[in-house]
């Protein structure tokens, strides 16, 4: 049998009524939403079950409400037995990860991505940075591309190396806008630019990361009880100190998600539950190889359907 991985999905994947369904039928998965609520002293599960969308998707909303289901649905997950050798997730994810890992509180990663939300829209006024995804090209060429542009006073970066040929870039709205038309010259297939509050994870974060930073350091963060590969480094990471460390650079460092998946592999994982709203990672796993097990549980149907799968698996190895 080989090993498991939980993986958590970031900003992007939120939708109006994640984890409503569930949090009706199962108390467990209610006190979740009823902890973040407390915690954050606002009505964040009714921004998550009503909406109205425009309010979830401000990133002080967006990332308390994703971390928040992820936890939610892990809750209901965990009462069928079934544990992760390693987890990751995807920026944001990270969080969720580690609160899995039983490194950080709920309520303390509740807290903490609140406030990363708010230093990370305070960072760049809006309209003044920007994100594009860049497909069809090779990581090398690009970063070569964005290393020119930045030169000239433009700065842009690579921001989340998703999976082979899908690279998203960020940086100041000129400098995505020059590197993206670069980028079609020398023979990118496509480019979308993102709908998107402010350049994450590029160096115009670091003012976020230094605020962050000061969050970090007033709340407990332990050694982690299961691996968690960094978006920073793309490692497995269990000491505190670290994972503080590694969430500070992560704001203004890009996310090394196709690494991360490939270290995973290299370690054993063939099994993949992406946990929380939606299945963008889900889809990501399987263009780095298709030949792995993913599973998406992001309602009470797939939950159930991941659960027989990999219980019958079980009995049958």
């Amino acid at each position: 049998m080989g090993k498991i991985a939980f993986i958590f999905p970031g900003q992007g994947s939120q939708a109006v009524g994640m984890g409503k369904a569930l949090a009706d039928s199962n108390d467990a998965v209610a006190a979740i939403f009823k902890r973040a609520d407390e915690r954050l002293e606002t009505q964040l599960s009714k921004i998550i079950f009503e909406g109205p969308e425009e309010e979830l998707t401000l990133t002080t909303n967006t990332q308390p409400a994703l971390l928040t289901t992820s936890i939610a649905i892990l809750e209901a997950f965990k009462e069928a037995g079934i544990t992760a050798d390693f987890v990751a997730g995807h920026s944001l994810g990270e969080y969720s990860a580690l609160v899995a890992a039983e490194a950080i509180s709920f309520e303390d990663a509740v807290y903490a991505v609140r406030k990363r939300g708010a230093f990370m829209e305070a960072a760049v006024p809006a309209g003044l940075g920007a994100m594009a995804a860049i497909l069809g090209m090779e990581r090398q060429l690009l970063k070569e591309v964005t290393e020119e542009i930045s030169l000239k006073g433009h700065p842009v970066e690579l921001a989340n190396l998703n999976c082979p040929g899908q690279i998203v870039i960020s940086g100041s709205k000129e400098g995505v806008a020059k590197a993206a038309e670069v980028a079609k010259e020398k023979g990118a297939r496509r480019i979308i630019p993102l709908q998107v509050s402010g350049p994450f994870h590029s160096s115009l974060m670091k003012p976020a990361a230094e605020r962050l930073a000061e969050v970090l350091n007033s709340i407990d963060i332990q050694d982690a009880k299961i691996p968690v590969i960094a978006n920073v480094c793309a490692t497995a990471v269990t000491s505190g100190e670290a994972i503080k460390e590694n969430l500070v650079q992560q704001v203004f460092s890009p996310v090394l998600w196709e690494d991360t998946v490939n270290y995973l592999l290299n370690e054993g994982v063939d099994t993949f539950i992406e946990i929380g709203s939606g299945n963008v990672l889900s889809g990501l796993v399987k263009k780095i190889d298709r030949k792995v097990n993913v599973h998406a549980v992001n309602d009470g149907e797939t939950m159930v359907k991941t659960i027989e799968s990999l219980k019958g698996g079980n009995a049958s190895c």
